[in-house]
């Protein structure tokens, strides 16, 4: 079962527990029937965010849809190439998370998609949050800002910085940049999930 089967699953799990029927999760999350449908049955990705609208609708935290649903646990350590499922961040970023659904290390290792931006010109929102981030360029050129300062990267460069700094990260280009990230307190565990750290 891939990483999005198995969140599906576990969501369908946690409906029934708490016995609501899909139009009910989706009146309450704001998804359509047919996409949460899909989603169950690990037809679609997700993306965190709506993850998060359902965690709270199911009264769980975020990190219990990565926990794997009952039946026989994989002790299988890998992450195959073929199991990654891209879920869309935005409109310009997809991201694959390197995690096993049912593992809880202090690290988020994930890789970003990054489309060119209609507008360039256009600085992003920057933020911050808890912890450290650690970004590889794997194809392409990113502007990687960082407080008042502008890098630009190119693949083979790195930046590791303390997440408390303002930062953030845009594609500039004409073609699609990957980017390899590693977070670290892991966003996805329930300790952090509850102090809003993404």
């Amino acid at each position: 079962m891939n990483a999005n089967a198995a969140i599906g699953a576990k969501v369908k799990e946690l409906r029934t527990q708490k016995k609501y029927t899909l139009k009910q999760l989706s009146e309450a999350c704001g998804l359509s029937i047919g996409f949460l449908s899909q989603f169950e049955r690990g037809i679609s990705s997700i993306a965190l965010d709506s993850l998060e609208k359902l965690a709270n609708v199911l009264e769980v935290p975020l990190s219990v849809l990565f926990e794997e649903s009952r039946g026989p646990v994989t002790k299988d350590p890998v992450i195959h190439r073929i199991d990654l499922q891209p879920s869309k961040v935005s409109a310009q970023i997809y991201q694959y998370l390197l995690k096993k659904p049912d593992t809880e290390f202090a690290m988020l290792p994930r890789i970003f998609a990054l489309m060119p931006l209609e507008d360039d010109k256009e600085l992003p929102e920057m933020y911050a949050h808890d912890g450290e981030e650690f970004v590889y360029i794997l194809e392409g050129v990113v502007t990687f800002f960082l407080e008042d300062g502008q890098y630009v990267l190119y693949p083979g460069d790195s930046i590791h910085i303390h997440s408390y700094q303002r930062h953030n990260w845009m594609n500039r280009t004409t073609r699609v940049a990957k980017i390899l990230t590693v977070n670290t307190p892991n966003p996805l565990q329930s300790n952090a999930a509850e102090k809003g750290i993404s």
